[in-house]
């Protein structure tokens, strides 16, 4: 053959053009293939024979798709949808990464049967995972997350294009260090060049990805998570300063790093120092703390406290008559 395909090659591609799209006439696989329509159904002898149940149907809505039969087909992924499968399962199921677990047995079962080019991006989406799934959080398109951990896993700079959250668009040179699964949102944590800074982008939000030839370094002793989650405690809105009646250790047991930064004080207590834009959800881990704090900082970290706390008042009065 002029390409240097063989007809088990050939036969292949048919399958996984049977698998994709179901009922495709032989003039259409031929066109796939490059090849006329008596060597496509050639290739489709070579499947029934290795025991695939390919069926066929005449007419304007005939063509050839996977029937049923005592023996279960090989089964195809492009890179994206193995990614996309991957994404997916993560999101439904917490101990997807955890090989002692049927699901985690599972994906690891799947990504051994992909090539090492396909595997390696969706493994390294797999164990950047949160182990806490967000039903809220928003999924990204499985070929822009592609690119992107594709570029993270070659060292290359890529050009995104994002939208913010307050819906201003611009284009911006990181170097991508990882894509990375917290609290049901996907990011891309990376170096800016504009800010020469790390920064943290909602994957959901770009809209385009161009890898560039140039390469990129990645800190060799990167946490992705635990950097991710500095990143999400600072640059926000309102600033933050509450003192922590409690050591550093036993206030950490019961603050996650995106709420802020714990320091050690002289006289054993701990003081919290962070930002928000949702000042709310920053008052609930407070509310959670089971030691005496005091707000330091904050004007409007002060005034949603109280407004919050004069609500759970309202709710403990007695009722009228």
């Amino acid at each position: 053959m002029k390409d240097g395909l063989s007809s088990t090659a050939r036969a292949l591609s048919a399958l996984e053009m049977l698998q994709s799209t179901p009922g495709v006439t032989s003039h259409r696989l031929a066109a796939k293939l490059g090849v006329s329509e008596r060597a496509t159904r050639r290739y489709i002898a070579i499947l029934r024979e290795a025991g695939i149940p390919v069926a066929s149907a005449r007419g304007p809505y005939g063509g050839y798709r996977i029937g049923r039969g005592p023996r279960v087909p090989p089964v195809l992924f492009t890179d994206e949808e193995a990614l996309a499968l991957v994404m997916a399962v993560l999101e439904g199921h917490h101990d997807a990464a955890d090989s002692e677990l049927p699901v985690g047995r599972a994906i690891d079962k799947l990504l051994r049967a992909l090539p090492e080019s396909v595997s390696s991006q969706a493994d390294a989406v797999r164990r950047s995972t949160s182990a806490t799934p967000d039903r809220g959080g928003s999924r990204p398109d499985p070929a822009t997350t592609a690119d992107l951990v594709h570029a993270c896993s070659n060292s290359r700079q890529v050009r995104i294009d994002y939208r913010s959250e307050a819906g201003s668009r611009f284009d911006a040179i990181v170097d991508p260090w990882a894509v990375v699964v917290r609290h049901g949102r996907w990011y891309l944590l990376c170096r800016s060049h504009q800010a020469d800074a790390p920064r943290a982008y909602r994957v959901d939000r770009i809209g385009h990805v161009e890898v560039l030839d140039e390469s990129c370094d990645i800190p060799e002793d990167l946490d992705p998570v635990a950097t991710l989650e500095r990143h999400l405690a600072s640059g926000w809105e309102f600033e933050t300063e509450v003192r922590i009646e409690a050591p550093v250790e036993e206030a950490a047991r019961h603050l996650p790093p995106r709420v802020g930064q714990l320091q050690a004080n002289d006289d054993g207590s701990s003081t919290l120092t962070g930002s928000s834009s949702n000042l709310a959800w920053y008052v609930a881990y407070l509310c959670a703390l089971p030691m005496p704090y005091r707000i330091v900082k904050g004007p409007e970290l002060r005034e949603t406290a109280q407004t919050i706390a004069d609500r759970l008042l309202a709710a403990t009065a007695a009722p009228v008559g």
